[in-house]
């Protein structure tokens, strides 16, 4: 049976062999009698599950030694609260700042402010007119130096890319060179993480809900610099202490066991695939062909500062919005699901993750193109 083209934003598509591994071990891996859902996270078994999906992680994207990989509970939004309570008292002035870019990054600003002195070091909810075009709030990022960080800041935290707006840093920034090289840089990486290499010479933290890139819903990744370890206020729960997960190899209580699984299983795929450099390779070539068909149609339009288009999420509208709803059904009709854009900005909303195949991009451009030729 050929199975549809899933362009959800989150949990999304997932490589077909590994969801047939996965079956397949269901009910017994690998001759242990015992589904991966029943098996002791102590145990012999599960541990070696564990500490493959670290090492493959490690080798995916070259962490360094100075990093702890940590496999947490609460998603990206619980991170939103698990960073300020890590990080925000560690030089006793309980302040943060962030750069607010779109809908996840005004997230985690807002409930940062729930545990200390949080400021805004740069600011995208404002329209931008520029080389005689105009671009609404959250369709752009301001240059890093412009930003305003504070130099007693506990860190400063971006959201690498939002997946709501379509806005993307086409590299993480280097705070030395905005004035704050004593900042450490927290990154939100639940969408594009495992589609570029990451440079951890800029990076304190970084962290990110799995199910995008790198898994099923329910295990959250995290990269921890050791500096960083040991300064949890204390009202940070203990499970959600960095020092307390890394000092028990993430099993400082149950782990997420089957999600952490299905990620095992993703990293190995990833690395059959040729590893982070070829998903980078072909995630450019996925969103490049997509936006080039966008800025030549007379009916689609894609509003997205071209410095800033996300790679994973490709936003974009009908002219006419009449349309709209015939669009999404004769769009799953065709076996193309989960178009419709974000309830916050309407529209549609092409993800394209790792999982996502380049056919899956020519099938959507084959159908809206027949779809332009018959509306538009």
């Amino acid at each position: 049976m050929k199975r549809p083209w899933n362009f959800a934003a989150g949990p999304s598509t997932l490589p077909l062999e590994v969801l047939q591994q996965a079956a397949a071990e269901m009910s017994d891996w690998e001759g242990s009698g015992m589904s991966v859902m029943e098996m002791s996270h102590r145990g012999r078994h599960y541990s070696r599950i564990r500490d493959e999906a670290e090492a493959d992680l490690r080798s995916l994207l070259r962490v360094p030694d100075e990093f702890e990989v940590l496999f947490m509970h609460g998603g990206g939004s619980g991170h939103n609260a698990i960073v300020p309570m890590n990080l925000i008292g560690r030089n006793g002035r309980n302040r943060a700042d962030y750069v607010l870019t779109g809908h996840w990054s005004r997230k985690s600003y807002n409930e940062a402010g729930r545990y200390g002195d949080i400021s805004v070091a740069a600011n995208a909810e404002t329209p931008l007119d520029t080389d005689g075009r105009h671009y609404e709030a959250w369709t752009w990022i301001p240059s890093p130096d412009q930003w305003r960080v504070r130099s007693d800041a506990a860190y400063l935290h971006l959201c690498a890319n939002e997946t709501v707006g379509g806005v993307e840093f086409p590299e993480l920034p280097d705070l030395a060179a905005v004035g704050a090289p004593e900042v450490p840089l927290v990154a939100d990486i639940s969408s594009n993480i495992l589609s570029q290499p990451i440079d951890f010479t800029r990076v304190g933290v970084a962290y990110g809900g799995a199910q995008k890139n790198a898994g099923s819903a329910g295990v959250t990744l995290a990269f921890v610099r050791k500096d960083l370890l040991g300064h949890a206020l204390p009202i940070c729960p203990s499970v959600f202490d960095y020092a307390n997960v890394a000092g028990a190899q993430s099993m400082f209580n149950t782990p997420p066991t089957y999600a952490l699984y299905i990620s095992g299983l993703i990293f190995k795929w990833l690395i059959r695939q040729g590893g982070v450099a070829a998903m980078q390779a072909a995630s450019r070539r996925k969103s490049s062909t997509l936006y080039d068909y966008l800025d030549q149609s007379d009916l689609y339009a894609n509003h997205i500062h071209p410095s800033c288009r996300s790679r994973m999420n490709v936003p974009f509208v009908l002219r006419n919005e009449a349309l709209n709803a015939v669009f999404l059904m004769e769009s799953e009709a065709a076996g193309l699901l989960s178009l419709k854009g974000h309830k916050s900005v309407g529209g549609m909303r092409a993800s394209i993750y790792n999982a996502m195949p380049f056919e899956g991009v020519q099938a959507l451009i084959a159908f809206m193109r027949d779809f332009e030729r018959r509306h538009g």
